[in-house]
């Protein structure tokens, strides 16, 4: 300090040296912090596969054995009669012909005669029709509805995929909660959520209600991919703070579902300021599953844990002033509320929805060429692969457009792929 009163200044080498070994300490402690937070999300190895398929080739269908208490349940409209009978013929033509579960019809208005009978001649089983009361296809009765339908204008003139569209704003809040405690179902335990507009590609000859029952499954589903950033950038900090305020565990999906943060400690919780992160700066990776086609336990959904979830996300507004889908709050929910061994990959399901298709490649030696259930196999059936699991899929099985890109999430998906979504980790899990 001699150079503050005027002695000689000491050379600059010497402070810089002074400086670098306090900066490598702070820098070395700095990335062993990191290094040890990401730690905390690493998915460990499981020592079995936790998602085997149901089936592996064509079965004959048992149409003697006992039905699970299980429902097909389509939302559609009276306008949209072409498409949801191309999806029912579709689902008949696969599956229900020989299982015969009852499908419900959903709408928020009166349902058309025209479509009652055309479905009551193309549903093996019984055909219902119900309506949504207003209260469940509507804004909530605390809401200022004047705030939220020019919060929907303006997310519209943003260009949010469907976020101008009010009746869109309420079948994702229906979905996310309402759906399961209507009247029309109370009588279910399962429910197979089927689209307008959708295909199915291959024989599905078990009956996959049973099939979850039996191997403790609880959700299943065909696709997943990423979320649109803009619908929903505060839906993830509303469920990570629900989650810790009840003091839930993390489960093994839910590690999956982030991306932790590479920001060092304390500069990290000022990531939450971002969208789609938790208070802590973590982020969700928006891989979800796709709910156009779901599988599901309404016990799981009815449950206390669920419902008291999606009021807490009621009460936030962020169906309305957000768009936030059905798809993610279903998504985010089963990461944090089950075990991967509770969700199931329906790969051996052949399904198209728009532009995204599951094609599995038929099995060799496995298509029950002389099987009278299922009739003569046809030129329209792909080829079978060494390797494939399905049972004569009338789609091309050496393409899909549901590929790791999309985040696919199978448990035995390889994590070979630098871009990796939910379960395409699950190779590193431990169970």
């Amino acid at each position: 300090m001699r150079w503050f009163l005027g002695g000689p200044r000491p050379p600059k080498r010497r402070l810089c040296f002074q400086y670098r070994i306090p900066f490598l300490i702070l820098l070395l402690a700095a990335i062993i912090e990191v290094v040890l937070h990401t730690r905390r999300y690493a998915v460990r190895q499981p020592y079995r596969e936790l998602d085997l398929p149901f089936a592996t080739s064509c079965q004959e269908p048992n149409v003697d054995a006992p039905r699970e208490n299980a429902a097909i349940v389509m939302l559609a409209r009276n306008t949209e009669l072409e498409q949801a009978l191309h999806s029912i013929v579709s689902i008949e033509k696969h599956f229900n012909q020989w299982y015969h579960y009852p499908v419900v019809f959903l709408n928020d208005e009166k349902w058309d005669d025209v479509f009652i009978e055309t479905m009551k001649e193309t549903v093996s089983g019984e055909a219902r029709f119900e309506v949504i009361s207003k209260e469940d296809w509507s804004y909530p009765k605390w809401m200022d509805q004047e705030k939220a339908k020019q919060s929907i204008a303006e997310q519209g003139r943003k260009g949010i995929i469907y976020a101008g569209l009010e009746t869109y704003h309420h079948m994702c809040r229906f979905f996310s909660g309402k759906f399961f405690t209507i009247d029309a179902l109370r009588d279910y335990k399962w429910y197979w959520r089927v689209e307008p507009g959708v295909d199915f590609y291959c024989s599905i000859t078990y009956d996959p209600f049973a099939e979850m029952e039996k191997n403790g499954k609880v959700y299943g589903y065909t696709i997943s991919l990423w979320e649109e950033e803009a619908t929903c950038p505060s839906l993830f900090r509303r469920i990570s703070d629900w989650k810790e305020s009840h003091l839930l565990r993390t489960t093994e999906l839910w590690k999956a579902m982030l991306a932790p943060s590479w920001v060092p400690w304390p500069f990290r919780s000022l990531m939450s300021w971002f969208g789609h992160r938790d208070k802590h700066g973590d982020a969700w990776s928006l891989c979800h599953y796709w709910s156009n086609f779901e599988i599901g336990s309404l016990d799981f959904f009815r449950a206390h844990q669920y419902q008291s979830l999606y009021q807490s996300l009621e009460r936030s507004g962020g169906f309305y002033f957000e768009r936030w889908g059905d798809a993610a709050v279903h998504s985010l929910a089963v990461a944090m509320l089950l075990d991967p061994h509770q969700v199931h990959h329906f790969e051996d399901f052949g399904y198209r929805h728009d532009d995204f298709y599951q094609c599995p490649a038929n099995a060799p030696d496995g298509q029950l060429l002389d099987s009278e259930l299922l009739g003569k196999t046809s030129n329209k059936h792909s080829p079978e692969i060494q390797g494939g699991i399905g049972c004569r899929c009338e789609c091309d099985g050496t393409k899909t457009s549901n590929v790791p890109g999309y985040c696919l999430a199978k448990v035995k998906q390889p994590t070979t792929n630098k871009k990796l979504g939910i379960l395409e980790w699950a190779k590193s899990w431990y169970w």
